[in-house]
């Protein structure tokens, strides 16, 4: 397999997950707006039990229009809550807040008692899906210590939304093993798990693959090409010839055009691309994402 991750600390991460499960009314699962299949965390399912949930498509700014809309309505036609968001313009968040709001409280003590409080959140989500900078978008200044590398948000806190939410930040949290290539390519595609975990130039021809038969103009133009070669391998030496990416005695840097190429996607420098649509679930057969 091209790519495997799984860091000691998501163990902990998953620990403290069950433990603080237990003091939210529901929770706000981040999945990136590309690959909404891959992005979901197996394990959560389990976790999460009767907690009430809502699917919030990150970074839809990045990914395909129309598919993110077909994604929202395969939630709804399982009866899931789902919205999209782009934690950098804000666009969806307050949406998002008012699905949290309508929350009821499950907390059977206050509502016996009928205890007014909070309702009490809980986002969850891969690493690098943008769970720090959504959450810091909710709050509307910086909370949760953010940054570029695959699950190192830090901590765990209760942050004030407004006066009738509250938010319990976690760190995310990877299963330990794919049970396919794909959602491993998938997953270093957007940079969900470390560049150790994967060699940039096995990942890169799989991506360019993908693209040259779904995206094939967002290739020729971001890199001026007047045609694109069948064979993935000869794209991105194209690209690298483009670029100037050349090694002493002419041969192209394949290494550096790779993660040109990677860098320029996760970026959103080729456009508006979504790796994963509702249909592959129909047509593989496999179950609806829950």
């Amino acid at each position: 397999m091209i790519v495997q991750w799984y860091p000691g600390h998501m163990t902990k991460a998953k620990k403290i997950l069950q433990e603080n499960m237990k003091m939210v009314d529901i929770v706000v699962e981040l999945l990136d707006a590309r690959i909404p299949i891959s992005s979901q965390n197996p394990m959560l399912g389990e976790l999460i039990g009767n907690k009430h949930k809502i699917i919030v498509l990150n970074k839809e700014d990045l990914a395909n229009q129309n598919i993110t809309k077909k994604w929202i309505e395969n939630f709804k036609d399982n009866g899931i809550k789902a919205a999209a968001v782009d934690s950098l313009s804000k666009k969806g968040i307050t949406h998002i807040l008012s699905l949290i709001e309508q929350t009821p409280i499950t907390d059977s003590v206050a509502r016996r008692l009928n205890i007014k409080r909070p309702v009490r959140a809980m986002v969850v989500g891969i690493p690098n899906v943008g769970k720090s900078m959504f959450i810091n978008t909710l709050v509307g200044r910086s909370t949760a210590k953010t940054g570029n590398k695959p699950g190192v948000t830090k901590g765990n806190q209760w942050i004030k939304i407004r006066a009738n939410i509250q938010l319990l930040d976690t760190p995310g949290i990877l299963w330990p093993k794919f049970d396919d290539e794909e959602t491993g390519l998938h997953l270093a595609y957007v940079n969900s798990i470390g560049p150790k975990a994967f060699d940039v130039e096995d990942v890169v021809y799989s991506l360019t693959k993908f693209l040259a038969v779904n995206y094939p103009k967002a290739l020729m133009v971001r890199y001026n090409l007047e045609e694109l070669p069948v064979d993935p391998f000869k794209i991105i030496e194209q690209i690298g010839k483009v670029r100037g990416f050349l090694l002493r005695g002419g041969d192209v840097d394949l290494r550096q055009a790779s993660e040109t190429i990677i860098k320029d996607f996760r970026g959103g420098r080729l456009g508006r691309i979504s790796l994963e649509a509702p249909e592959e679930l129909r047509n593989s057969g496999g179950d609806e994402v829950q």
